[in-house]
């Protein structure tokens, strides 16, 4: 049955190659539907007629020190229950998402995470015909070492 998903801990190092985010830890939360990526100085625009949004994304935990400043086409503005149940409009983006050698297209909402304990949150939506989750370990996803017959 679960053949062909990856079994991934409820935490992981993960990237966003389309943003060249090269790791940000995240926590896989099969609770929660929709991912989050904790994203600051939001702030959405029109650009030749479509909806963009700009945003500065810090993948280091609990540091300011580096940044990202990314723009991103707007998919939609939704409405997401955060887990204390307030229900806020959040802007929704479409990345790349990569956990060891996988790597396929994910959205995210851009809300403040600074209180929360991981920048990232991966929802079950992102993780859906991919991913199964061992809540009991953490970090299983590592970059798969070619051997030598794969090499030649």
């Amino acid at each position: 049955m679960y053949t062909n998903k990856i079994c991934l801990g409820w935490r992981e190092w993960v990237s966003l190659p389309t943003w060249k985010i090269n790791k940000i830890k995240a926590k896989l939360d099969s609770g929660a539907r929709t991912s989050a990526l904790h994203a600051e100085d939001v702030e959405i625009y029109r650009s030749r007629g479509r909806s963009k949004v700009r945003f500065r994304v810090f993948p280091l935990q609990k540091s300011k020190r580096r940044s990202r400043k990314i723009t991103a086409e707007l998919i939609e503005l939704r409405k997401v229950r955060s887990s204390d149940g307030v229900v806020t409009e959040r802007p929704v983006v479409s990345t790349d998402l990569s956990i060891g050698d996988e790597v396929w297209p994910i959205e995210v909402t851009l809300v403040n995470r600074d209180i929360m304990g991981f920048r990232m949150l991966i929802g079950r939506a992102a993780l859906k015909h991919r991913a199964v989750i061992d809540p009991g370990r953490s970090y299983l996803a590592k970059k798969r070492t070619l051997s030598l017959i794969e090499l030649l």
